[in-house]
């Protein structure tokens, strides 16, 4: 059984801050994309930022100048440094490794249990 383990998550007020971490196995963290999804009440889990194993980041425009992705290759760890956090960033936040392609194009997708970000005042 795979465990991406995250933790930071809480409660904070708008404009504030939050660290996630996320700490993977090292025959999933290494040489793979990693990354943040997030799943808001009643919404589908949407991508956050990823992260390449040569460091190459993405983010989803929503949070484009306030959400910085890094990779600790030493660690095997993932990160999500959250600033300028506004209401609408309260979701289950999910670390994701994602592995391959092997035949015919599959890719396989590892996920953490999730850690809850609520931002409220």
């Amino acid at each position: 059984q795979v465990q991406l383990v995250e933790s930071g998550g809480g409660l904070v007020q708008p404009g504030g801050s939050l660290r996630l971490s996320c700490a993977a196995p090292g025959s999933i963290f290494s040489g793979n994309r990693m990354g943040w999804y997030r799943q808001a009440p009643g919404k589908q889990r949407e991508l956050v930022a990823v992260i390449t194993s040569g460091g190459i980041t993405t983010y989803a425009d929503s949070v484009k100048g306030r959400f910085a992705i890094s990779r600790d290759n030493l660690r095997n760890t993932v990160d999500l440094q959250m600033n300028s956090l506004k209401a609408e960033d309260t979701a289950v936040y999910y670390c994701n490794a994602r592995t391959g392609p092997f035949g015919a194009g599959v890719w396989t997708m590892y996920w953490g249990q999730g850690t809850q970000v609520t931002v409220s005042s």
